[in-house]
């Protein structure tokens, strides 16, 4: 065993490490970090939405079954790489997909299936809280999902003791203790971020609005705490312990952070959380958030207010479908060359098939994709149907193609990203992409700047993503000096050691993604005619 992997042997067994987990809508990833907030070991579990219902949901089965899979796999490299048994973890958080909605009733029963933030399902509730508030609800936040079951006269409401999203459900089970990070709390319901709690204008109004159904329950009574990084949020119980590691080994006392969205997770890992930085993540779904300096001038149906994990406000730009469409299409390739008898690694294929995307045409040749795997509020869509389209002069050949699924897999990002920069003139300094669109080096990258107008930096410890996000938020919550904002620790402590590439935008490409998506907006009808014709 090398030196410094007996150091770090050390570290594990003395519990001077921070462990983060992410449920993302793909893989559920889990990452250690050592005292210098480096990985030191991983693992993840690939799991998937199901419709069901015409509802996107993961069963509780399915949860568990997954975050025990990624742990273990962490805790099986633990054992190889430094020869330990992974029995002491000195601090954990816990981070998953944003919002959606998870009722409980006093005996801590799931009312009704999951339903995630896929769903756009909606729409009345949006529209009548936003009015009720002058504060645009999106359609995936939990308020909007429960007042939408209002509106229906769904049973189950009468019940709710309880309502959380997946991360805030996680961190329950595991120390008992109803809580979430103010970044999350943020797309439960509206936060002032004045006080650091939900906002008790908007609390009332909700209250006033439905008393007439004369439900026991009060909205605030069934919220979970609000809580912002750097507090404690409670240990691992020792049923938590044993939830986790179903192996037993893992002993209970660790101090949990408050568990994140990962939106909120995604600041910290591009440090973006201070005015006028921004990050894009860009994955299943894609979301850019930038830190605003001011209060925007209005309300936008397109544009969601949330807040970093201190609290500061944050314009959201959060899309349904990114590279899913982009990630069938690969695959495809690779059924090809399989049947080719040719064994291509599938990274070298993204690799290849992204670069060839570079020698396309500035416009991509006058092809048209649409990558809605599911609706999509930005552009008004309520269902989605993958789309490829091209007219018999239009220039197709591999590089376009491979172009226009990278261009239009940031497509309605684009539209949401023009009302913050063109019509209310937001500034940001740089911008930090992460997610899987960013692996292949620089291509996903080159694609942003030309969306954007901006120079894009993506850091070496992208790929790591929110999982590392969340283990830092837990390193923060215990190693924290005293009155050290999170700020200050992330500048002082990781990212002044953090390497990171920028790309400046290439005009051509600029001027060759607004005439994309000027025949993208066009298009628009075409998905919608898809979507009445495709039942």
């Amino acid at each position: 065993m090398t030196l410094v992997n007996q150091i770090l042997k050390e570290a594990i067994t003395q519990g001077k490490t921070s462990l983060g987990i992410e449920l993302g809508s793909t893989r559920i990833k889990a990452v250690l970090v050592d005292e210098e907030h480096q990985p030191i070991a991983s693992g993840s579990h690939e799991w998937e939405n199901k419709l069901e219902n015409n509802i996107w949901t993961y069963s509780l089965e399915a949860i568990w079954k997954g975050l025990q899979g990624s742990y273990a796999a962490l805790a099986e490299e633990v054992k190889e790489k430094y020869d330990v048994t992974l029995e002491t973890i000195g601090s954990i958080g816990f981070s998953g997909m944003m919002h959606g909605y998870m009722p409980f009733d006093d005996k801590g029963q799931l009312l009704v299936p999951f339903r995630t933030w896929r769903n756009t399902i909606t729409q009345r509730a949006s529209d009548e809280l936003s009015a009720l508030f002058n504060f645009h609800i999106p359609q995936r936040w939990s308020i909007a999902h429960l007042y939408e079951a209002i509106l229906k006269g769904e049973e189950h409401v009468k019940d709710i003791a309880y309502m959380t999203t997946l991360s805030g459900y996680i961190h329950w089970q595991l120390t008992g203790q109803r809580v979430l990070g103010i970044g999350e709390a943020s797309g439960m319901f509206p936060i002032d971020s004045t006080v650091n709690d939900y906002d008790s204008k908007m609390i009332k109004q909700f209250n006033e609005k439905v008393a007439p159904k004369n439900f026991k329950w009060k909205i605030e009574d069934i919220l979970p705490k609000v809580l912002v990084a750097g507090e404690e949020a409670g240990i691992l119980t020792e049923e938590g312990a044993k939830l986790l590691d179903v192996t037993g080994h893992l002993k209970a006392g660790s101090l949990l952070c408050p568990p994140e969205g990962d939106a909120g997770t995604g600041m910290v890992a591009t440090n973006s959380i201070a005015e006028r930085t921004g990050n894009v993540s860009a994955g299943t779904s894609v979301f850019a958030m930038l830190v605003l300096e001011k209060q925007l001038s209005k309300a936008y149906e397109e544009i969601d207010l949330v807040t970093t994990p201190t609290g500061h406000p944050v314009a959201m730009v959060h899309c349904n479908n990114c590279t899913s469409d982009l990630n069938a299409w690969i695959d495809l390739f690779k059924e090809f060359t399989d049947s080719l008898g040719m064994a291509i690694d599938k990274n070298k294929l993204f690799s290849v098939l992204y670069n060839k995307a570079l020698e396309g045409d500035a416009d991509c040749g006058g092809l048209l994709a649409y990558n809605y795997f599911s609706g999509e509020h930005i552009t008004h869509l309520q269902e989605g149907r993958p789309l490829f389209v091209r007219t018999p002069n239009s220039q197709f050949n591999l590089a376009n193609f491979m172009r226009v699924h990278l261009f239009t897999a940031l497509g309605a990002l684009k539209v949401g990203l023009d009302i913050l920069m063109k019509q209310e003139n937001v500034k940001v300094d740089e911008v930090l992409g992460h997610g899987g669109l960013f692996k292949t080096k620089g291509v996903g990258q080159k694609i942003l700047a030309a969306a954007m107008n901006a120079p894009i930096s993506v850091m070496e410890t992208a790929s790591e993503g929110g999982a590392w996000g969340i283990a830092i938020l837990a390193a923060y919550m215990k190693n924290k000096a005293q009155g050290e904002t999170l700020d200050k620790y992330l500048n002082d402590k990781i990212f002044c050691k953090e390497q990171s590439t920028k790309i400046e935008p290439d005009p051509r490409d600029v001027a060759g993604f607004a005439t994309f998506i000027e025949r993208y907006t066009e298009g628009l009808a075409i998905e919608k005619m898809a979507v009445e014709a495709l039942k």
